[in-house]
């Protein structure tokens, strides 16, 4: 396995390593996004329609790669967003995440749907940890999640907006992927033939859901699509009310996770969120919007300097990382970057996706001719 991962040089190298390792329904899950997946696309493919300007002989033998981001200094620019199901992917799941956002000094992300507890991650883990809030039905449920976040010393919660209803993931409609798994005809030769993840899955500890299942089955013990379970568990008369209201009872550092409006970015500064995660839900929502790259500009020209602004969505390179802080984000956040590593890998494979990137940052940088990212500013972009 160490020599495999060694040779993953890029996320393509993870991706390729993680569709060999894992059933096909699970691997789609990961892989795949809503309708034709043009904006999944489009999230990676809009950086290539950006240009660096580079500065040469300036002195770049020390770099800063640091940013300030929710109160909290981060060695890297980039942190692992929240991502559901992790165990699935790999049976360390979330704690072989945790672990190497810690060894980097960057956000570690839990979803409200992840396999370990706050409590564990809480006891366990030092690096800034960031909650990502679901907004059910049951109002019990969201404030019995906060709660426990509190207690269990989180520094932020993001509260995921873009989910009024459930994405149309084709993919998994085709492979009839659930949480938990289901066994069909159809997968059944998949998960037969990957006796490695079956084994885990079925042997080690039991597949639940530790942030739901006190109050709630589904997606712990009754299977049900994530489409689905956003369709019917979560509120979708969710609005900006709604939000103040958690925002008080969190009383701490607020993001709202599926901003891409230049008027969302301003409601968000207005009711006192501390950051915005500029993101189409990695193009697993709604098919056709526009990439969290291609906002960022406008969006910072609107609310930059009063309020953070993470570009979460589509980064594979640390140039995209440039790109974006160049542009006006803050800081940058994904998903895909370590989830394929993680699938490869468990915790040696999301180490050496965060040092890729890490490796990258600062090779752009120095190539760039800049010695902190706050150096970086729209006047060494060009759009083509």
């Amino acid at each position: 396995m160490k020599s495999s991962i060694e040779r993953c040089h890029n996320v393509d190298d993870f991706r390729a390593l993680a569709k060999r390792r894992l059933p096909a329904p699970v691997f789609h899950y990961i892989d795949g996004a809503a309708d034709d997946e043009i904006t999944y696309r489009r999230n990676t493919d809009a950086f290539a329609d950006c240009d660096l300007v580079p500065n040469v002989l300036v002195g770049v033998e020390n770099v800063d790669m640091s940013v300030q981001v929710m109160g909290k200094r981060l060695s890297l620019p980039i942190f692992c967003s929240p991502t559901a199901l992790q165990r699935l992917f790999h049976h360390d799941g979330e704690r072989a995440v945790a672990r190497a956002a810690e060894k980097f000094n960057t956000y570690f992300g839990i979803s409200s749907l992840g396999t370990v507890s706050v409590e564990e991650i809480g006891q366990t883990i030092t690096t800034p940890k960031l909650f990502q809030l679901y907004v059910h039905k049951d109002r019990g449920l969201t404030y019995n999640m906060i709660d426990r976040c509190k207690a269990a010393g989180f520094d932020a919660v993001a509260i995921t907006v873009d989910t009024s209803t459930g994405g149309n993931r084709e993919r998994d409609l085709r492979t009839g992927f659930t949480s938990p798994p289901k066994l069909t005809l159809r997968s059944l030769l998949s998960f037969a033939t990957h006796l490695n993840w079956t084994a885990n899955y079925l042997f080690r500890e039991k597949f639940n859901l530790p942030q739901l299942d006190q109050y709630i089955s589904q997606g712990t013990s009754t299977a049900i699509s994530v489409g689905d379970y956003f369709s019917t568990m979560l509120d979708q008369s969710m609005n900006w009310q709604d939000i103040e209201e958690i925002k008080k009872y969190w009383n701490g550092h607020l993001c709202l996770k599926g901003i891409m409006s230049v008027d969302d970015a301003r409601r968000a500064v207005d009711i006192g969120a501390t950051a915005i995660m500029v993101s189409n839900h990695a193009g697993r929502q709604l098919d056709g919007s526009r990439s969290p790259f291609d906002q960022i500009s406008e969006i910072a020209d609107a609310v930059g300097g009063e309020i953070d602004i993470i570009c979460d969505g589509g980064i594979r390179r640390g140039t995209h990382i440039l790109k974006a802080i160049a542009a006006g984000a803050t800081a940058c956040s994904g998903g895909h970057m370590y989830l394929y590593a993680l699938a490869a890998g468990g915790q040696p494979g999301v180490e050496k996706a965060l040092l890729n990137l890490k490796n990258e940052v600062e090779r752009g940088m120095k190539l760039m001719g800049v010695t902190s990212l706050s150096q970086l500013t729209r006047a060494q972009l060009r759009y083509r």
